[in-house]
């Protein structure tokens, strides 16, 4: 294969599999049927410049996450700017960021409806929140939402319910598009958000939480950490 083939031909493979990828689901389409929709010349073409599935998966994840990464890092740094706790400025921090992609023609609400179905899945195929990576924006998102939701909100894993929860609203937005207007949209998802991450803990929920600890301390089990807890769709 020819070197100048090879930007063109990655790109075509890439937005074959958003296409194929967001209509039949990430397991109902054959590699196979990626390279024919995409006009390979070459039967291994995929295999060559990506190997495998996931290693497709991640170029395409990789092709959308830089526009998310600049806009939520940016939308954090005006947050830390502001120097106070804003519990619906942190949801849109995290919503706005996904849902600016509803409008990217070049693959964005397919985009949105893989990560949805990556997010829904009992066992991850690539990890879609990047949960493990400190320069992540969706690190530093939960690590900002943990000084504000306190410890029994972090210890209910509060933060990623709101990442899967937002991820899958979003990727079922983008499935039933193109929407002349998503504003409203993503102002509720925000609004739904915010009280998610914001519910009061109940006396009930508390004191399963304490019933909790106290049958993993007496069983000499170290108490899960909700980062680990997190960081494992």
């Amino acid at each position: 294969m020819h070197m100048h083939d090879s930007a063109p031909t990655t790109d075509r493979l890439i937005s074959a599999a958003e296409r194929l990828f967001a209509e039949h689901g990430i397991d109902g389409v054959s590699l196979r049927e990626i390279n024919r929709a995409a006009g390979a010349k070459n039967a291994s073409a995929l295999q060559y410049h990506f190997r495998d599935r996931d290693g497709l998966l991640r170029a395409l994840i990789a092709k959308h996450r830089r526009d998310v990464e600049a806009r939520r890092h940016a939308m954090l740094d005006a947050y830390e700017a502001e120097g106070r706790d804003d519990v619906r400025a942190l949801a849109g921090a995290l919503v706005r960021p996904m849902a600016a992609k509803l409008a990217d023609p070049d693959g964005g609400p397919e985009y949105l409806q893989i990560m949805a179905d990556l997010m829904n899945r009992p066992r991850a195929v690539v990890d879609p929140a990047d949960l493990e990576n400190p320069a992540s924006s969706i690190n530093r998102w939960r690590q900002l939402a943990g000084r504000v939701l306190g410890e029994d909100a972090s210890r209910l894993h509060r933060r990623f319910a709101a990442i899967r929860f937002a991820a899958i609203e979003v990727g079922r937005r983008a499935r039933s598009g193109p929407h002349t207007d998503d504003r409203l949209f993503v102002s509720d998802l925000v609004d739904l958000v915010t009280g998610l991450l914001s519910a009061p803990v109940a006396e009930e929920t508390r004191r399963l939480i304490a019933e909790r600890e106290r049958g993993r301390a007496a069983a000499g089990d170290e108490p899960a950490s909700s980062d680990t807890a997190e960081a494992a769709p």
